[in-house]
């Protein structure tokens, strides 16, 4: 039986018994305890009986559910004398008679929130037994030297093997013909669960002052604890001495206070994109090619843990009322994240991963995404201060060639650029990063690109680079590119450059602004200049297939020429996309405009070979 005791702030209190294993907590009739005030969700947060343990569940609450002061983000076990925060709230809970309760099943209603009917036949019964009156830390026995006690320690792989030891058998978490997730993968999870609250209970991490720990110190005290847990286990007989124990170790830390598998991935430099559809199931792009990953999350409460670890140092949230966002990475890796309700299959995350080193037009060229011709091309409509847009489809390459083609503009230019997400990487110094905000908890406070691009109107740009243009900042975009900020660049999603022409005539429809069709085209015609068209291909290569001038109008249409495209000539044995680039023999006006200013030009690159 679980009694709880609740108090309203600044009112009395009361005490409510349970004869149940859960207690439904929230604003409207239909839960265990109703607590009408409007800062409390409709369905709010759960007190579980989880094998004679109390633990507090956030259900993804607007406002949250705090114990002791603290937002809590994955289940909390409960002490005595802890106390739970919900909107005005205070309550306490307690177990009453819960001997008679230790082998209870849980509801399989609730194996989604990562708890298995399973564990409470097995795993806690064995846990908490034989507990002792007094807290304790474990004993421990004999062990190895810990790992590298430093955040990066987490991203190593950890040296293993010998001539004077037994091989270890590693958990691959792999897949059978089935789809299935393995059993081993299954039992390994559940083993990492089994530490981890302990982790919570023995460390109480929640409690934890992190402001004043250092990264150091918090990841050192942690490992500590995974290892004296582990010591306990293995003296308990609980763990399998073929084990990998320090791979063990390391997906634990890493899931208590890293990104979990993610962390792998993130150190591979050939994994350029990570998918994970949910929990259990994690793609990776690796050289262009799409694979599914042998690693897993413990569960989807993990997943979501990591998502918030990602989005809390740059001020974003996500929860019921904001369930996507897009947010960064520390090395400049662009993240998606969207929950349940909106992820049916659990928590979702897409990252782009960031190259830690700067890429150069050299590399494009050696990447065959350009020919020397189009890249000595390219640096020309930059330094000539020709308005661009890159445009291609996902995955296609824009951000990274609009970052190449950016690094172009001379070293005495202001340039400010705005971006969703911050992730440019320029080389110049005299250089303003701006990134929108989305808004905050009461639904106010956000700076859209739009604003952003209107501000920087007023900071006195010499170039202007938006990260991406979806919708009415295209106006505002134009409208510079027209009036003394040339040079300009920004990208945007087509698979043509008449695409692009018919996509942006759409996004300044959306700005609001009630325009004629044939003035929208002809202010796209007088601001942009050229169009850089980017292609992703079936084997993951990638190609510049288009570099078109736009060249006026003619009657209500748009007209531009190619300069240079690429040609698909087939496949290969190996099944590779095989063309070439040609240059079409079109010389674009600015050249011949150069040239009758005396300004040098190489115009034997327009020549097919």
């Amino acid at each position: 039986m679980i009694s709880v005791v609740i108090s309203e702030k600044g009112g009395g209190s009361h005490a409510e018994d349970f004869d149940a294993d859960e207690i439904n907590i929230g604003r409207v009739q239909g839960n265990d305890i109703v607590l009408a005030k409007g800062n409390v969700s409709k369905n709010h947060s759960r007190i579980i009986n989880k094998g004679g343990k109390l633990v507090v569940v956030d259900m993804r609450s607007t406002n949250g559910t705090f114990v002791n002061g603290q937002r809590i983000s994955a289940p909390q076990v409960l002490r005595p004398t802890d106390k739970i925060f919900i909107g005005d709230y205070i309550l306490t809970a307690s177990l009453i008679d819960d001997a008679d309760m230790q082998d209870e099943e849980y509801d399989d209603e609730y194996d989604d929130e990562g708890y298995d009917d399973e564990e409470y036949d097995e795993e806690y019964d064995d846990e908490y037994e034989d507990e002792p009156e007094e807290e304790e830390p474990p004993a421990r026995s004999p062990r190895r030297a810990p790992l590298a006690s430093r955040p990066e320690a987490s991203r190593m792989d950890v040296e293993r093997g010998g001539a004077d030891k037994k091989p270890k058998r590693q958990i691959m978490q792999a897949r059978d013909s089935g789809k299935k997730v393995d059993p081993e993968v299954l039992k390994y999870n559940k083993l990492q669960k089994d530490i981890h609250d302990r982790l919570i209970d023995y460390l109480d991490l929640r409690r934890l002052d992190i402001d004043k720990l250092g990264d150091e110190e918090l990841w050192s005290k942690t490992e500590k604890a995974i290892c004296d847990i582990i010591d306990q286990m293995e003296v308990d007989g609980e763990i399998d001495d073929e084990l990998d124990r320090d791979l063990l170790v390391t997906d634990v830390l890493n899931e208590a206070l890293g990104l979990g598998p993610l962390e792998h991935f993130l150190a591979d430099d050939d994994i350029s994109e990570i998918m994970v559809n949910h929990a259990t199931q994690i793609y990776i792009e690796k050289k262009g090619k799409l694979t599914l990953s042998p690693k897993t999350f413990s569960s989807n409460q993990a997943v979501l843990g990591v998502i918030e670890r990602i989005v809390a140092p740059i001020g974003r949230r996500i929860d019921e009322s904001s369930p996507l966002v897009d947010a960064r990475l520390k090395d400049g890796s662009r993240v998606n994240a969207i929950i349940p309700p909106l992820a049916l299959k659990g928590p979702s995350i897409t990252i782009r991963k960031f190259k830690k080193e700067k890429l150069k037009i050299q590399d494009l060229i050696k990447y065959k995404t350009v020919t020397p011709q189009m890249a000595e091309f390219m640096e020309m409509c930059v330094l000539s201060r020709r308005n661009i847009i890159i445009a291609g489809g996902t995955g296609s390459g824009k951000t990274t060639t609009l970052n190449i083609v950016s690094n172009f503009i001379p070293e005495d230019e202001r340039i400010v650029t705005v971006e969703d997400a911050a992730e440019l990487q320029l080389a110049q110094d005299h250089w303003v990063q701006l990134e929108s905000r989305p808004p905050n908890l009461e639904g106010k406070g956000q700076i859209t690109i739009r604003d952003l691009v209107k501000n920087c109107l007023r900071m006195r740009p010499d170039r202007i680079v938006v990260g991406e243009c979806r919708s009415g900042e295209t106006l505002d975009m134009l409208q510079a590119m027209n009036t003394g900020h040339d040079g300009s660049l920004t990208t945007l999603h087509a698979n043509t450059p008449r695409d692009a022409v018919a996509r942006m005539e759409t996004m300044v429809m959306m700005a609001g602004m009630d325009l004629p069709l044939k003035a929208i085209r002809e202010q796209i015609a007088s601001a942009v200049h050229m169009m850089f068209q980017q292609t992703r291909f079936g084997d993951g290569s990638r190609r510049l297939t288009y570099i078109s001038e736009l060249t006026g109008m003619e009657v209500d249409v748009v007209t531009m020429q190619e300069i240079f495209m690429f040609k698909q000539e087939g496949f290969d044995e190996n099944n590779k996309v095989r063309g070439r680039f040609v240059a079409t023999g079109f010389v674009p006006k600015f050249y011949d405009e150069l040239q009758r200013r005396g300004v040098p030009v190489n115009m034997s690159i327009f020549r097919e070979d």
